[in-house]
């Protein structure tokens, strides 16, 4: 039975606690939040042995086996090493920290003490992630990839997000090295990240801020991003985050020297790209493929959700279930350290361009 902690107990934590309460082999023995009444809410929902208001009582009064730590990211290195120090395996969420040199500490800690650490990067395991990456590894492509397009949208519609973040000044997001973009750009990079061959890709990006936030008078957020990314194996990928694309994207398309595939994040599709025809055969055949793809990919959606398998937060459901399972069976981690590192050493290089 592996004992669970939670730190952090604002609106993400609800996911994790449902994710967690419906596994088997595990017990949430404590929530801490240094705000007593959100510590207080969570315990009295979710039914949890304990709540805390300081994290080292948690540790030493609960001790869990493993922590997830769900507060701003200001605090994850701090937080991070005092639960590693406490022997527990870390699940944090994304950013996973502020910076590479804070990401390479606490994994060189987490390898010295023999302990696990992964990232919230759960779009990473969608139905529709995790089918195309079994094609990618099928050798569905025919090769190494070489080019990817990551597209990743976010619009200022949210009025649980976006609009509180632009009518708050001192919100905690703006003192991000990366603002705005900082917290939602690991979920496209990570994509990239995953199938890139060198540790130390070129990265070359050009941030500018939206007409519709100059006529805000917001001047600190960049929320239009274009990255090329340029591996030493000659993969190129390009990068794309936009507040202002309708409807907005989440798309990732990988293309490989024999096939290539497109998936959809926001419909959960997955498209295979395999052959052309001649002459006008390629306008009239090439259609009809793609529509016989994605009727087949609604059809599998629909019953997933038939089976309650379909629900928006299925892919952290599989990446902490897939977290723990490493613990508990010492199979690999969902994520790894190199694909870790490798998201923060791109964003790293993004935010170092686009606010010199």
């Amino acid at each position: 039975m592996l004992k669970t902690g939670i730190i952090g107990c604002g609106r993400i934590a609800d996911k994790h606690m449902t994710a967690i309460k419906e596994m088997s082999g595990c017990e949430i023995v404590g929530v801490c939040d240094r705000e007593e009444l959100m510590a207080k809410q969570l315990y009295d929902r979710y039914d949890v042995k304990e709540y805390f208001t300081d994290v080292h009582r948690l540790l030493d009064e609960a001790g869990p086996d493993v922590v997830h730590i769900t507060t701003p990211p200001q605090s994850h290195f701090e937080l991070g090493k005092l639960c590693l120090a406490a022997g527990c395996h870390l699940y944090i969420e994304k950013p996973f920290t502020l910076n590479t040199a804070e990401a390479e500490e606490l994994i060189r800690i987490a390898k010295e003490k023999d302990l696990k650490v992964t990232v919230g990067y759960n779009v990473q395991f969608s139905h529709a992630a995790r089918k195309m990456r079994e094609l990618v590894n099928s050798g569905y492509l025919g090769g190494d990839p070489v080019h990817m397009e990551s597209v990743w949208c976010y619009p200022f519609t949210d009025p649980g997000y976006a609009k509180a973040i632009l009518g708050d000044s001192n919100h905690w997001i703006r003192s991000l090295p990366g603002r705005y973009l900082h917290d939602i750009l690991g979920h496209g990079i990570s994509r990239i990240a995953e199938f890139l061959k060198s540790d130390s890709p070129t990265v070359i990006a050009k941030g500018s801020v939206s007409p519709m936030l100059k006529s805000m008078n917001e001047s600190d957020i960049i929320d239009e991003l274009r990255v090329i990314i340029h591996d030493n194996d000659n993969t190129t990928a390009y990068f794309t985050f936009s507040s202002q694309i309708n409807p907005p994207i989440k798309q990732f398309r990988i293309y490989g020297p024999r096939n290539s595939l497109i998936m959809d994040h926001e419909h959960q599709t997955v498209v295979k790209v395999s052959k052309n025809y001649t002459l006008y055969l390629n306008h009239f055949i090439s259609p009809l493929t793609d529509s016989r793809q994605y009727l087949s990919n609604s059809i599998g959606n629909m019953m997933k959700f038939i089976k309650r398998d379909f629900h928006f937060e299925s892919g952290i459901s599989y990446l902490i279930e897939s977290f723990y399972k490493s613990i508990s069976d010492n199979t690999p981690l969902p994520i790894s350290y190199r694909e870790i590192l490798l998201t923060s050493k791109i964003m790293d290089a993004i935010f170092e361009q686009i606010y010199a």
